[in-house]
């Protein structure tokens, strides 16, 4: 059995224990170890690195730090938290003066960062350890009739020279993720354009917008639902409805669901242990399509 320290970041825990469920339960059934490490921090997410690298750098090699002492490489489900660890675990083994102003950073709080873990992205174990083969074989539920468009957000795919979780261009990855789980991976306008998600609270007229069109674009290439990776994407598509429909009186009613809510769903994991209820828009429709009651 694989076995990985889980890091959860800040906004997952505090908002989305939809995400942390299906994510748990799923890969408890592929048998994958989550340990849970004490001591974890927030990983000083990307706007924080245009502030202060060296602190950013020092405050994520922190939380590398607790992996390495436990021998145990890390799996993330926040993108904004793979961006930064992913990053900052790279840089540090590339670059020996980095590495050693961080390390005297580190020494205050009795750590040294080695470079001796891997980063990796929920679906990045999904592919490498489990596979593809393996995960169709579990499906007990395939997800028949359900067409998803798939969304990556910003932060998986890029630095793609840090992250490497699939060409930034064109990836592939969620999509075959999707379609192992016998739906229909559905192509829509400007798939990899950005949601608005980290522009709410400096710019909220334009982060709407910005989800408005992601919503527009998934209903008119008749997706069922939206799958996203990041929390904040998340939030902007799912929450954003609610805000859509009293400020710009429009209404899409398009369930926005974790990428792992439907592996969840397609493992035969009951609805009800999910969380399912905290969505704003809720799912039921996509669970009546894939014939599982609630």
């Amino acid at each position: 059995m694989k076995r990985y320290a889980i890091f959860l970041g800040c906004t997952i825990p505090a908002r989305q224990p939809n995400y942390e469920l299906s994510a748990r339960k799923a890969l408890a059934k592929l048998e994958i170890e989550l340990v849970d490490l004490p001591n974890m921090t927030c990983c000083c997410p990307p706007p924080m690195q245009s502030i202060d690298l060296e602190a950013s750098l020092a405050v994520a090699a922190y939380n590398l730090c607790l992996a390495e002492e436990a021998g145990l490489n890390i799996v993330t489900l926040c993108s904004g938290c793979f961006e930064s660890l992913a990053m900052a675990n790279e840089t540090l083994k590339a670059e020996d003066e980095t590495r050693a102003k961080t390390n005297a950073i580190l020494s205050r709080a009795g750590k040294e960062f080695q470079g001796s873990i891997n980063v990796k992205h929920f679906l990045q174990v999904l592919t490498e350890d489990v596979g593809l083969e393996r995960l169709k074989r579990s499906v007990s539920k395939p997800l028949s009739n359900l067409k998803v468009a798939a969304f990556y957000g910003c932060h998986a795919l890029r630095p793609s020279e840090y992250l490497k979780l699939d060409d930034p261009e064109s990836p592939r990855i969620l999509e075959s993720l999707i379609e192992v789980l016998g739906a229909t991976s559905v192509e829509y306008r400007d798939k990899l354009k950005c949601c608005g998600g980290l522009l709410r609270g400096y710019s909220d007229d334009l982060a709407l917008s910005l989800a408005r069109e992601k919503l527009a674009n998934a209903t008119k290439a008749g997706a069922d639902c939206i799958a996203t990776l990041c929390p904040f994407c998340f939030i902007a598509l799912d929450l954003g409805q609610l805000q859509m429909k009293s400020k710009l009186n429009e209404t899409f009613d398009m369930p926005v669901l974790h990428y792992s809510e439907l592996l969840a769903l397609a493992l035969g994991i009951d609805p009800k242990e999910m969380a399912l209820e905290t969505h704003k828009v809720k799912a039921e429709k996509v669970i009546h399509k894939i014939s599982i009651k609630h």
